[in-house]
């Protein structure tokens, strides 16, 4: 049986475009409508640009009609964290302080988007600059994840992961400067992909760590992940940080399969990373699955998390700081409480820490370039936990408990994160898959192959079913 037109993949939604069995003006009119009739549990859009999404959709229409095609993102449906950029729609950041912030262009990622033909449904909740956490002292509330809406959906890409969770979009871009992408991937059960540092340009994104900051696709499946990829990749001459390389071709191996792929498994990632049960048997079941389908699997070891946590953290304050210091020191009343809390905190490195954490980098590449010259990819956890309820999150967790993903922010490496299991309270468990710089085609060669076999991706979230919550909070 067909998925309804909500939960149809790009994938899938591709071919029924180029069929013409799937209208891009229907579609989008779905789409609009069921975020009109859910998403006031969920918060994950800011704005629906509902007038610029049904043109950009009749457009496509009449040119699918005609018989011109821009690929697979042609008429699809797609959503932007809101510190992206898109012209003549406000760039918020979550925040009191840019409320009128007007953007005058396309960030470089959307203008790759329209060429393509993709349609921008609008701009999604994220943590306040990025940084933030999931506050109730914004402009907006906070996402919350489809699965549990007492649960928060990770961040800072909150409302990328829900929006793809709920059906919403099949596709969406998110950013990554210590695991934006992949820990809303992992929390809303979706695939969300890290680029290598320097794949995608962030020209027209607002900075948090230039150093660290990375934009990346989040989708349902691996495939619809390597396509949006391949449409978001290239050098751009504009972003000083983006990589001059041919052009990319992350989905070339789909359907490879894993036969002789070398793959390190690391149970843990030091005493800060543990586990639970059921995430260390999830992510063991992937390194099992791996290996019958004809992969190597070898246990393996990095650096301590809390190596890659105080390294990664003092450069993305640092640089953070130097972003927000002005407007910190001005009006500081304009930022929410967490987000104005970690700044202040961050005002307290000096230069010499800074320089620390950026010899401590080098010895940490060097370390992960040493164990990866004898794998393809490595696997490990993507969270220690399924999603923690949304108000528990404490305002310095970053600290006390670092994100798993950090690892991969700090050496630049790709890194995807994707469903791999369910608790027994029915939230999403998450494996995270990386591989050496622009590798990108192995992980999703690998993810795809794990995908296929296991059956995860019949299992949605049941917003239609979810009772209305009125919380005190909001």
């Amino acid at each position: 049986m067909s998925a309804p037109l909500h939960f149809m993949t790009v994938s899938e939604l591709a071919k029924g475009i180029a069929a013409r069995s799937v209208s891009p003006v229907e579609l989008t009119k779905a789409l609009i409508a069921r975020v009109a009739a859910l998403d006031g549990m969920t918060h994950a859009f800011i704005e629906v640009t509902a007038d610029l999404a049904l043109a950009q959709a009749k457009k496509a229409e009449a040119e699918v009609m005609a018989g011109i095609s821009r690929g697979p993102l042609h008429g699809v449906p797609v959503g932007l964290k809101d510190i992206i950029d898109l012209k003549g729609v406000r760039t918020t950041a979550h925040s009191h302080q840019l409320i009128d912030n007007w953007a005058t262009d396309d960030a470089f990622v959307t203008q790759k988007l329209k060429a393509a033909g993709a349609v921008i449904l609008g701009k999604l909740a994220t943590h306040e600059f990025a940084m933030g956490g999931p506050s109730f002292d914004l402009p907006f509330p906070p996402a919350r994840n489809p699965w549990n809406l007492a649960h928060f959906t990770g961040g800072s890409s909150s409302g990328s992961g829900a929006a793809v969770a709920a059906g919403y979009v099949p596709a969406a871009l998110g950013t990554d400067t210590g695991g934006s992408i992949r820990l809303p991937a992992a929390f809303c059960g979706i695939v969300g992909m890290k680029p290598t540092y320097g794949l995608v340009s962030r020209r027209g994104v607002l900075p948090l760590s230039q150093s660290l900051d990375h934009i990346g696709p989040m989708t349902w499946t691996v495939e619809d992940n390597a396509l949006l990829m391949k449409v978001l990749a290239g050098h751009d001459r504009l972003d000083p940080a983006s990589a001059d390389r041919p052009d990319p071709t992350p989905e070339a191996l789909l359907g490879a399969g894993v036969k002789g792929l070398r793959v390190g498994y690391i149970p843990s990632l030091g005493a800060q990373a543990e586990a639970t049960d059921e995430v260390q048997g999830a992510v063991a079941g992937v390194a099992t699955t791996l290996a019958n389908l004809g992969a190597t699997v070898e246990e393996v070891t990095l650096p301590p998390l809390a190596d890659f946590a105080a390294c990664g953290m003092m450069i993305l304050l640092s640089e953070a700081f130097a972003i927000h210091e002005p407007n910190i020191q001005a009006r500081p009343d304009l930022y929410g409480e967490i987000l104005r809390d970690r700044l202040l905190l961050a005002g307290l490195i000096d230069a010499s820490d800074y320089v620390q954490a950026l010899r401590m980098r080098t010895e940490l590449v060097a370390a992960v370039a040493k164990t990866m010259a004898r794998f393809d990819i490595i696997v490990c956890a993507a969270t220690a936990t399924p999603a923690p309820v949304i108000t528990e999150i404490p305002k310095f967790g970053l600290f006390s408990k670092p994100p798993l993903t950090i690892p991969f922010n700090v050496t630049g490496m790709p890194s995807l994160t994707m469903c791999c299991g369910f608790s027994a309270s029915g939230l999403p468990l998450s494996v995270q898959i990386a591989g050496h710089a622009f590798g990108e085609a192995t992980i999703y060669r690998a993810a795809q192959a794990y995908e296929a076999a296991t059956a995860w991706r019949e299992r949605r979230p049941a917003l239609e079913a979810a009772a209305p919550m009125s919380l005190a909070a909001e």
